[in-house]
């Protein structure tokens, strides 16, 4: 399953579940997106013929994440660009989610192992603006 988080036409996420499946390759992007998202699957003995990447220039302006949850439950919150809360979902174990723009916020619901990719080199604190979590009592799903 595959769900789509905007804020009005603004794209904030996307969610790849861990049952999402299909046969041959998807990207959840377009080609002008900083972060590409896709998904194969691919039968046994297919072959990706070796390759390597082109040194192109890109200009990146905004930090995009794809994260992996390898274990735990995971609440994330999302944020409009002016930090307005717009609502909230749990991630399981095996869900992929890219966090495309907006703000987003995480609470550990359970012992978590996550991991990030994301564009770099990071920026330290120069990279991001923090702000106030929502109360627990605030969850919108």
């Amino acid at each position: 399953m595959i769900e789509k988080i905007f804020n009005n036409q603004l794209l904030l996420s996307i969610i790849i579940r861990k049952e999402f499946q299909k046969d041959g390759i998807e990207f959840f992007t377009n080609d002008n997106d900083s972060q590409q998202l896709g998904y194969m699957q691919r039968p046994k003995d297919y072959i990706i013929p070796p390759h390597r990447h082109n040194l192109v220039p890109r200009e990146v302006h905004l930090t995009q994440e794809v994260l992996l949850i390898k274990s735990g439950k995971v609440r994330v919150d999302f944020f409009d660009n002016e930090q307005q809360y717009i609502k909230s979902t749990i991630l399981h174990p095996g869900d992929v989610i890219l966090l495309s723009d907006g703000g987003h916020g995480f609470k550990m619901l359970e012992q978590s192992e996550i991991i990030e990719v994301k564009q770099g080199p990071y920026c330290g604190e120069q990279d991001k603006i923090r702000f106030t979590p929502i109360n627990d009592n605030q969850v919108i799903f």
